[in-house]
């Protein structure tokens, strides 16, 4: 018989916490796109704040799009497309459900933003097509309220000095595949988190902070360096071995000996820094561990590819709706290829997991000039592009046309943020 804490399933044990991933093995290949855009006053260039975003949230609530209050706060919606939700600064995100094809998600995201568009135009505002507040910095930029980030504002400080640039002033693009077995899964995840500093660099889009060249090419690339290096990264060294011995089992271990955060029950919420290995030994404050807390503490893990139910890849600047689609669209033409994610494993494979961490550090920098082992990576993002350009175009959508806008920045050697400093210098 099943125990019960607060109407969910106890965890008594480890296995209990890996079936979740092995639950999440499907023959599914959708995808999935959370997409984050920054508003700023059109008069003063500074970051909208709460107040008026609740205004663009009726909005929408308006065209039918269903409320969802934390504490009598309006803090998200939902509808038969997916969610929108806040960020902690107040940047407003749209996950949409898992959809099959590109051109489905381009009529969603094109359809969104065009009435997002016009709701900002009605509080005197506009859409951002960047990854930084280009003026707003954290300590003029309020929180929302939600205790969620309530309780990280409370705990990320005690691990580095700058988490809140992350928090309140930066969005990006993130975008999740299913997998159909843990060797499935695990494969994805070892390739995703290889590429994820190259694919980065080429969609930096957030030089800007302050009013001021920052010397980054993606500012909010560099802050996520300055967050929880526990928490955040590149998960493992094991995830870099050529014979990638690793499971979902080795996930959760890795995920057992970081700090919770917080705990949840209902509406109320503890603060706590225990680790969740701690939890389950030993309880807390008279409560177990239920199923809930688990699916938390992964939703609070922050590495720059993800696991959960599906593979969640993290690491790209907001951008424009064109350069937004090019996101799913190349990572489609990888991670659904078998062929294309063993190519490019041995491309990569004679590098070694610190020259990936050396990477990490200087991709927000350098963009597409980083080096790799003294190689520009323009030329590896290039054969990237192209093995995922000839996967699409062998399934026979049209959609390696998604492609192109990437393309001609790899072409002129260029990328997103090169624009902003272009327009900065200018002005």
């Amino acid at each position: 018989m099943l125990l019960t804490n607060n109407n969910s399933q106890i965890i008594t044990d480890k296995s209990q916490l890996t079936k979740v991933f092995f639950d999440g093995c499907k023959l599914d290949e959708k995808i999935g796109v959370e997409s984050e855009k920054l508003l700023i006053y059109k008069n003063n260039l500074k970051a909208v704040q709460y107040n008026d975003i609740v205004n663009i949230l009726n909005d929408f609530a308006n065209d039918g799009w269903e409320k969802i209050y934390e504490n009598d706060n309006l803090i998200s919606l939902r509808s038969d497309i997916g969610m929108i939700t806040l960020e902690p600064g107040s940047q407003t995100e749209l996950s949409l459900k898992p959809l099959k094809t590109i051109k489905e998600i381009d009529l969603k995201l094109s359809d969104f933003y065009k009435k997002l568009d016009t709701f900002a135009e009605k509080i005197g505002a506009s859409i951002l097509n960047s990854g930084i507040q280009p003026l707003s910095t954290y300590e003029n930029i309020n929180i929302i309220p939600k205790k969620r980030y309530e309780y990280m504002t409370k705990y990320l400080p005690t691990k580095k000095l700058t988490p809140f640039v992350m928090m309140r002033e930066t969005a990006g693009i993130q975008v999740n595949f299913d997998y159909k077995t843990q060797d499935d899964a695990i494969k994805k995840l070892s390739v995703a988190l290889k590429m994820s500093p190259f694919i980065s660099a080429l969609y930096s889009n957030s030089p800007v902070r302050a009013g001021k060249l920052s010397g980054f090419m993606s500012f909010r690339a560099n802050s996520w360096l300055n967050v929880d290096e526990q928490r955040c990264g590149f998960i493992s060294k094991k995830l870099f071995d050529k014979d990638l011995n690793y499971s979902f089992s080795d996930y959760v271990e890795n995920l057992l000996d970081i700090p919770m955060i917080f705990i949840q029950r209902g509406n109320n919420y503890l603060y706590t820094d225990i680790t969740f290995r701690e939890f389950m030994l030993n309880g807390f404050n008279g409560m177990n561990v239920d199923l809930s807390d688990w699916l938390n503490h992964i939703s609070l893990y922050f590495p720059d590819v993800r696991l959960k139910s599906y593979i969640e890849i993290r690491n790209h600047d907001a951008q424009n709706l064109i350069m937004t689609l090019s996101v799913p669209a190349f990572w489609k033409g990888i991670i659904y290829n078998s062929d294309a994610l063993d190519e490019i494993q041995s491309i990569l494979s004679k590098y070694s997991y610190e020259d990936f961490m050396k990477l990490r550090l200087d991709a927000p920098v350098h963009g597409i000039n980083a080096k790799i082992k003294n190689i520009c990576i323009i030329d590896f993002i290039n054969e990237f592009f192209n093995i995922s350009y000839y996967s699409l175009k062998s399934i026979k959508q049209d959609e390696e046309k998604y492609l192109e806008p990437a393309f001609e920045y790899i072409s002129n050697k260029r990328m997103p943020a090169c624009n902003i400093i272009d327009e900065f210098n200018k002005k």
